[in-house]
């Protein structure tokens, strides 16, 4: 289940009656954890405005998973999250390089169930007015790591 608790929102986001917000331009930064590869899977997903303040993250422990599978599911807990605040220009970065050259077309996607999950990004991906996605060295996608992880041990922490 998708644990979106932590929809940290700053004062004047989201609210109505302010200045469009469909013109303002957001960053989502999205990763996926396994512990084992298959193994026990994480997503963390975190929107930041202009200024580089958070204004909205999400984790979700998986189950067991492929990592590819968990940062396919990182991104869609991350454009859902975008798109149930209406932020609908988005610079999505991420530390998978497969999955961002997946995305922008450089590389097919060939396995049936990562297919299934591009299809449903895809899908997302259309709701927006503007998107961009580039792959980003994992130093600069550390928050959406430490969220992926954190899904992990809670899971642990409620098994113990």
């Amino acid at each position: 289940m998708s644990q979106l608790q932590q929809d940290n929102v700053l004062p004047g986001y989201g609210e109505a009656g302010l200045d469009s917000m469909t013109e303002k331009s957001y960053k989502l930064f999205s990763d996926g954890a396994c512990r084992g590869n298959p193994g026990m899977g994480g997503a963390g997903a975190v929107i930041t405005d202009a200024a580089e303040n958070v204004i909205w993250e999400g984790k979700e422990y998986l189950g067991h998973c492929t990592n590819n599978i968990a940062e396919y599911r990182a991104l869609i807990l991350g454009l859902k999250g975008a798109l149930s605040r209406d932020y609908k220009n988005l610079k999505v970065y991420m530390d998978s390089e497969l999955l961002a050259k997946q995305i922008n077309g450089s590389y097919r996607v060939k396995n049936e169930n990562l297919k299934v999950l591009m299809e449903k990004v895809r899908n997302l991906l259309a709701s927006f007015d503007s998107i961009e996605v580039k792959h980003v060295p994992r130093l600069h996608n550390s928050h959406a790591d430490r969220l992926a992880n954190m899904a992990i041990d809670e899971e642990i922490k409620i098994k113990d």
